[in-house]
């Protein structure tokens, strides 16, 4: 591909901000302050990784632009309205995301409410205007989403994250909670992009899950990483702050340095799950990358 990585990923993470300001409501369209508010947890931030992912398995498949732009946008809406409700003080009880007050300090708590369950509901509704793709796999797309999101996946591991403050995790008690509460939504992201796309064959379907499993975890493994090594203006949210919850992290359990080396073992991982697709799948392995060699 003659078009470096980095110039790629610019390009689709500001056509994915064109897209979502273009799906979510105008700001001073009533009611005011929820779209205003609304518009505040989506744009002008985040690295985009949930729609870099779409975009990526879309390429490999050939899915169709205007497809794989809802599919981006409705997961990266997702990923924002959970954002919100975990910084609230009935949750994480956060004051920065992103660099800039969370919505329940920029606002009041009741919006910050108001704008997860909104953006949701908006997520379904842009995804489900992707009219280039055939019904039946639309409605599996949605379907996908939808188990994704919920509780037996991203809403599921927040719970288990929440009961799970003070206790001492098994490794594999940790990787299961990690497995749906950040997992489960990146591979919805690499497996909608390639149902815009195709129909996915078995040996398809397992190549992209097996990728997904290991960027999923690594994802967490380097948060942990992160929160442990780097201060809160490099982060552009609270750091140290799972340490000082006295939640479970990898670094809790494995130490840095293993935490390091896992990170490392699960990016390789990565790579050889997508041998399959050849050098066709060089933007699914560079996000791969991107997300194991991050700094914030």
């Amino acid at each position: 591909m003659s078009v470096t990585f980095q110039d790629w990923m610019k390009n689709i993470q500001a056509d994915t901000e064109r897209d979502l300001s273009a799906y979510l409501p105008a700001a001073d369209a009533l009611p005011a302050k929820l779209h205003d508010a609304m518009r505040y947890a989506v744009l002008d931030g985040g690295k985009r990784v949930r729609p870099l992912l779409v975009q990526a398995a879309g390429l490999l498949f050939g899915a169709d632009a205007g497809a794989l732009s809802r599919a981006a946008a409705a997961v990266e809406m997702i990923h924002a309205y959970s954002l919100v409700h975990d910084d609230m003080p009935c949750m994480d009880d956060d004051a920065l995301r992103r660099g800039k007050p969370t919505v329940h300090k920029a606002y009041d708590e009741a919006t910050a409410l108001l704008v997860g369950d909104a953006l949701q509901s908006q997520a379904f509704l842009v995804l489900a205007d992707a009219s280039t793709v055939p019904a039946a796999r639309q409605v599996a797309m949605l379907r996908l989403l939808a188990f994704a999101s919920g509780e037996a996946g991203m809403c599921g591991g927040q719970a288990i994250d929440l009961d799970s403050v003070g206790l001492s995790l098994t490794l594999d008690q940790l990787e299961q909670m990690h497995r749906l509460k950040t997992g489960a939504l990146l591979r919805a992201s690499v497996v909608l992009g390639a149902l815009a796309g195709k129909d996915l064959s078995a040996g398809e379907l397992k190549a992209l899950d097996d990728y997904s499993r290991a960027i999923g975890l690594a994802f967490q493994v380097v948060d942990d990483i992160l929160d442990a090594t780097e201060d809160s203006a490099t982060l552009g949210k609270t750091a140290g702050k799972d340490a000082a919850d006295n939640k479970p992290t990898y670094v809790s359990i494995l130490g840095l340095q293993p935490s390091i080396a896992l990170a490392e073992k699960l990016r390789q991982d990565a790579h050889a799950a997508l041998a399959p697709f050849g050098e066709q799948a060089l933007r699914l392995r560079e996000i791969a990358d991107l997300i194991v060699r991050r700094k914030a």
